[in-house]
Formats: structure tokens, C-alpha cells, sequence
């Protein structure tokens, strides 16, 4: 039997809140989104051709699908670097921050 270890407590907190949001992500777009925060974080916006690039997450044609998806749901934003409207780069969304901010009280909850 697993204990009810912080981590456990934090993934059935996850899980929760899944239950709860009517706009919940799946897995490769929950790691996407992921995944172009975090580059986003570290000030290295991604275009869409770079993030179709990454296989570990999917093929090209499913992340192309998923960025889509993640679009017109609200959770990526697309930017557009000055006159240059042809380059989209990805980021984070209001909704998506405001996403993150609940996993992050989830987590310090969980440790407690």
C-alpha cells in the first residue's frame, strides 16, 4: 500500500482540481503547456515550428494540432515580434498563469 506521501497528496489534489475545471487539459497538452512555460520563465520564447520539433513530446503533426487546440482554448497566447507576422511564438496565457498558481498552492498544501 502507498502511504499518503506529499506527492500522493498532491496528485489526488491534481486530480481534484482536474474534476473541477470544465476546461481541462489532456496530457500532452498539460505537458506542452508545460513545457513552453517553462521556456517562456527563462526569457527563450518558442515559435510553433520549434515546438513542433520536440518528439518527446509528440509528432510534429499532433503538437501542431494540440498548440492549435491550446489556442483557441485560452491557455497559449501567440506573440508576434515587431513588423514580423509571420513567426508566431508561443506563450503562457492569463488563464494558464492563473492554472499554475492553483497547482503551486496545491503543492505547498500537499508538503504540509
Amino acid at each position: 500500500m502507498i502511504s499518503q506521501n506529499s506527492y500522493i497528496k498532491f496528485l489526488a489534489a491534481c486530480h481534484e482540481l482536474e474534476r473541477q475545471e470544465s476546461n481541462a487539459l489532456d496530457l500532452i497538452g498539460e505537458k506542452l503547456l508545460g513545457y513552453i512555460a517553462v521556456q517562456f520563465a527563462n526569457e527563450l520564447t518558442l515559435t510553433v515550428t520549434e515546438c513542433m520539433r520536440i518528439k518527446s513530446i509528440a509528432s510534429p503533426a499532433t503538437i501542431h494540432r494540440k498548440i492549435t487546440e491550446l489556442i483557441k482554448e485560452g491557455w497559449v497566447s501567440v506573440l508576434f515580434e515587431g513588423e514580423k507576422r509571420r513567426t508566431k511564438y508561443l506563450a503562457p496565457s492569463t488563464k494558464a498563469i492563473k492554472y499554475f498558481e492553483k497547482i503551486s498552492k496545491l503543492m505547498i498544501k500537499s508538503s504540509k
